[in-house]
């Protein structure tokens, strides 16, 4: 009965979607007005992101139960590619279509099941150089494919989604054995020698959003504790309290990139905080984002460890998905063991996979990988070369090294998006500041 009242109640109130192409030479406009319900964000922030947009700016407002009347709700300047506007007609009609409405995005949920298509595996344990090379190995030798995967590293942490086929059904595993052995073979691999965090590995047939299970993966394995190694990667976050408004106003200044947005407004809801109004801007390489938030009982920051762990979660969940070290992809006619021999070849000339995705499309083969020497220098050229020539020179191409640098910040301002809102009015700085300059 909650299922078909929910969905009455969204068939009364569906979100408004608006498409402006006319309005700007260089970015698409698109507004969503909608019934304020506690993750709508999330969700129209999901849609977005999976369509594979560059949100250059968004400005989000919020009054009580409805977003705002007139025209503001949540507002995106969006662009396929950066400074190119959405002209794909098949993207437009997913934006607006009803039956791809914003708030159907939620059959990606964690508990949504799937057919018998493939069995997801995840993993979550201590990294180390050859890890993913080893995983894939060990999934090879049990007759298991690979057809998409998703890695990501931190803080001396890896945790993946891997979806794999049974390669005599070309479907989902359903041998119990072999679904044990997948746990008793995998698990060791990414013990370590850390005594405290455990490694772990799941096995099902139900469907999750990857990003969404990786942020929850590391959350849970506490990978925010750490500090990190990189300064220079490190965003600068601030959180101070609006008593006029009984909000706590967070800013975030870091490295612009891909998908930056959904993992910060992820975080902020996965840890029960409710987004009441916010403005996000990318300026050339450098993102400023900035958002009123209250907790789900209606409380601001209570204290100074609560605002810490706010910093330190939503650092963790920016650096999660940074792109560090030379970025290499393959396209190639896929078939069981083509990661594993990959990534073998990756290990043997000492590379470490920092971040990888791999997905699998009418029998091609896509990957990215981005590596890094394990000895802490730059890739060498000759490396890669040899590299390519083994696997094949029109099958592996470089994509170049992502620009590690971050410019510093002298000042510490308590807000730089909303600084003429929040002139005179009353503010408690619980001193959660973390900048590194």
């Amino acid at each position: 009965m909650d299922d078909e009242y929910e969905k009455f109640i969204r068939r009364m109130n569906p979100p408004r979607v608006v498409i402006d192409n006319e309005s700007s030479e260089n970015v698409t406009i698109i507004q969503v007005d909608s019934a304020n319900k506690y993750g709508i964000l999330l969700e129209v922030v999901q849609v977005l992101t999976d369509l594979n947009l560059i949100i250059t700016k968004a400005y989000i407002c919020s009054d009580g139960r409805w977003f705002m009347d007139g025209n503001t709700g949540l507002l995106f300047s969006m662009s396929r590619i950066k400074m190119k506007k959405i002209t794909n007609a098949v993207t437009l009609i997913t934006l607006k279509g009803p039956e791809s409405s914003f708030m159907s995005s939620r059959r990606a949920s964690v508990d949504v099941k799937s057919g018998m298509e493939h069995t997801s595996i995840e993993l979550i344990g201590s990294d180390r150089p050859g890890l993913l090379s080893e995983v894939s190995a060990i999934l090879t030798q049990l007759k298991c494919n690979v057809v998409n995967a998703e890695v990501w590293t931190h803080n001396s942490r890896a945790a993946a989604v891997v979806q794999v086929t049974d390669e005599k059904t070309g479907g989902a595993l359903t041998d119990p054995d072999k679904l044990t052995m997948v746990k008793l073979r995998l698990c060791p691999l990414l013990n370590g020698g850390n005594s405290y965090r455990k490694a772990k590995t799941v096995v099902s047939h139900g469907v999750a959003h990857t990003a969404r299970r990786l942020h929850r993966m590391m959350f849970d394995d506490r990978d925010y504790e750490l500090m990190s190694l990189n300064d220079k990667q490190t965003p600068h976050v601030n959180i101070v309290n609006w008593h006029d408004k009984e909000y706590s106003v967070v800013t975030i200044r870091c490295k612009d990139r891909p998908k930056l947005l959904f993992d910060i407004v992820f975080t902020l809801t996965d840890m029960q905080y409710v987004v009441f109004h916010g403005n996000v801007e990318a300026k050339g390489s450098e993102a400023h984002q900035e958002y009123c938030i209250r907790h789900i009982d209606g409380s601001a920051v209570k204290s100074e460890a609560e605002g810490q762990r706010v910093i330190q979660c939503l650092e963790a969940a920016i650096q999660r998905r940074v792109s560090e070290g030379l970025k290499l992809e393959l396209c190639a006619t896929d078939k069981v063991g083509l990661l594993a021999e990959v990534t073998r070849v990756f290990r043997e000339n000492s590379l470490s996979v920092t971040r990888a995705e791999v997905t699998t499309k009418a029998g091609r083969a896509m990957n990215s990988f981005y590596v890094r020497c394990t000895s802490g220098y730059p890739v060498e050229p000759k490396i890669i070369d040899s590299i390519r020539k083994t696997i094949g020179k029109p099958l592996l191409r470089v994509k170049g090294c992502p620009d590690e640098s971050n410019p510093g910040h002298k000042e510490s301002s308590t807000s730089f998006l909303f600084g003429g809102l929040f002139k005179s009015r009353s503010f408690c700085n619980f001193g959660l500041v973390k900048s590194y300059n």
